[in-house]
């Protein structure tokens, strides 16, 4: 199954336990444009029954201007830890909201010049 984040497509590519790989259409052998998707079950002890961890990758190869080196790598890497028991609408709510807070501006300004808006 592909994943289409906006207008971008990225293709299976590889398989692991509990990870796979996706390649989107600007990969080369030079070139990154990855996604990788990942997740890990709980591990529950006698107190607590854990929390599962899901994880995305995102690696693209970026053209730079002004630096060393003429191309280099931008990472985004998402970490949730989603405890056993979680209700799917809480987990609705709160993707949504995270969803909402990375299309904002203040998260560009902080990816792109470090700014923390407070």
């Amino acid at each position: 199954m592909s994943l289409s984040p906006g207008a971008a497509t990225f293709s299976p590519d590889s398989y692991q336990k509990d990870q796979v790989g996706y390649t989107g259409v600007l990969k080369t052998n030079t070139v990154k444009d990855d996604i990788v998707l990942r997740r890990l079950d709980p591990k529950p002890t006698p107190l607590f029954s854990g929390v599962a961890r899901r994880g995305c990758k995102f690696v693209r190869t970026l053209t730079l201007t002004g630096a060393l080196t003429p191309t280099a790598d931008i990472i985004f890497d998402v970490s949730v830890s989603v405890p056993v028991g979680a209700a799917s609408g809480d987990l609705d709510t709160v993707i949504a909201l995270f969803a909402a807070m990375v299309a904002e501006a203040d998260f560009a300004s902080l990816v792109k010049s470090g700014k923390i808006t407070y």
